[in-house]
């Protein structure tokens, strides 16, 4: 069994209502709806079909609702999200192995009572959320109610990068990033940022039970682990405006052992390159197959890890068994 742990879906009467309730979204619907595999289940199920006793774990596709709705609009489109996510589950069984609810963050509040109704109503794995919230970190104290609402709970946390051409320019003389260099290592930067400025926030420290699944593999975290680790270790030598003296002590392990505590996707467009790095770093135990499905090839990342020379019980962890601790499967 296969158990694809982060693949995309947007049922196509949330893009309709997506439409209706804000004309300012119409250019992202029009652009969703170019994917007909996010809607489209006879052409998604055809894709699906490439592999044998395989099932998908399905979430939203970006952009994030915060990004493209006010807050009021934005959990009104989680809640709707999240019934129709649910509703696929149940009607197609063999084909999802479960869904990860769509909260809004701008509004705290609202986010924490529709993460106890998608958990605990709906039967959501977990909570998808971003790596920032409109350009505000994760690690804002605003936020920590939902860390500790989902540490509660005992759910996993899909992290997703998020990051636009016009959001940070790659040089100062140009006003966006062009070539799509901000999706190609914007979105890698985007995620180890976030992983560890939460590292450095002591949230671990707090909520030692939390899982948080990171998307491709843990962004850039696998193959800058010196610089991570051994080169963080004199953290605040470079910065004469703030003192970070006081970080590392405040943390009860050295803080390279955090980001292991991070999970991690084989999301990485069936590359056989980067798989050796990331398994290392994090782990067997702590990666889960991940195709990004359908913007990313399902058959193609399948073979990736069958070209892996793993043991058959490292390989049905990556496959099935580590989503399954996870998603609480049987």
């Amino acid at each position: 069994m296969i158990i694809d742990a982060y693949t995309h879906l947007a049922p196509r009467s949330f893009l309709s209502r997506m439409d209706k309730m804000s004309p300012a979204l119409g250019n992202i619907t029009a652009r969703l709806l170019s994917v007909k595999d996010l809607y489209d289940l006879d052409i998604r199920f055809r894709a699906m079909d490439s592999v044998d006793d395989y099932r998908q774990v399905i979430s939203l596709p970006n952009p994030s609702l915060e990004e493209c709705a006010d807050p009021k609009e934005g959990c009104e489109l989680a809640h709707i999200a999240n019934i129709e996510l649910a509703e696929l589950c149940r009607t197609h069984p063999s084909r999802f192995a479960g869904f990860v609810a769509a909260v809004c963050l701008t509004d705290v509040d609202k986010a924490l009572q529709e993460v106890d109704t998608a958990i605990g109503d709906l039967g959501a794995a977990g909570v998808q959320i971003y790596t920032h919230i409109n350009g505000v970190p994760l690690d804002d104290p605003a936020f920590e109610p939902f860390f500790a609402k989902m540490a509660q709970h005992d759910r996993p946390i899909w992290l997703h990068p998020s990051r636009t051409a016009a959001a940070i320019s790659d040089y100062k003389s140009e006003t966006k990033s062009r070539f799509e260099m901000w999706w190609c290592f914007g979105w890698p930067y985007d995620t180890s940022v976030a992983m560890a400025r939460l590292v450095f926030a002591g949230l671990f420290d707090r909520y030692p039970n939390l899982d948080i699944i990171t998307h491709h593999l843990g962004g850039m975290i696998p193959y800058f682990d010196g610089r991570v680790g051994p080169g963080l270790d004199v953290l605040g030598s470079r910065t004469k405006d703030e003192d970070y003296s006081g970080i590392l002590p405040g943390l009860k392990r050295p803080h390279l052992d955090y980001f292991r505590m991070f999970y991690a996707d084989t999301a990485m467009f069936g590359s056989a390159t980067a798989l050796p790095c990331g398994l290392r770093f994090f782990g067997p135990e702590h990666v889960v197959f991940a195709t990004d499905a359908p913007l990313g090839p399902i058959k193609k990342t399948v073979d990736a890890i069958l070209g892996e020379h793993l043991e058959d019980s490292t390989r049905a962890a990556i496959f099935h068994g580590n989503a399954r601790k996870l998603l609480r499967l049987p």
